[in-house]
């Protein structure tokens, strides 16, 4: 069964930082390509990035140059390193796996 499992939201002022993870545990981690998506309140759930087995890595318009993708094989993580924040970053930000979902983790960017 796969299970995904997001951490590291929070509440972060403009121009600051955050990183999520995604545990990931029910899959051959080394041969999933896994995605990060963020959903605003009264907007519908987005693509934000898009990472390969091999860490070829793709990005929202939105969200380029500012966040970076990144995968773990060892730790079957993957990463969302996100700079630079803006208070439209602000959503829920869900890890996907093969149409699989994790629970969600909150990013909030106000000052």
């Amino acid at each position: 069964q796969v299970q995904l499992v997001e951490s590291g939201g929070g509440l972060v002022q403009p121009g600051g930082s955050l990183r999520l993870s995604c545990a990931a545990s029910g899959i051959i981690f080394r041969l999933s390509s896994m995605d990060w998506y963020r959903q605003a309140p009264g907007n519908e759930r987005e693509l934000v990035a898009h990472i390969t087995p091999s860490g070829s890595t793709n990005y929202a318009d939105s969200v380029k140059g500012r966040f970076i993708n990144s995968r773990d094989a060892a730790k079957k993580t993957v990463y969302l390193q996100m700079n630079s924040l803006k208070p439209e970053d602000t959503a829920v930000y869900y890890c996907n796996c093969e149409g699989t979902w994790g629970q969600g983790t909150q990013v909030t960017v106000s000052s």
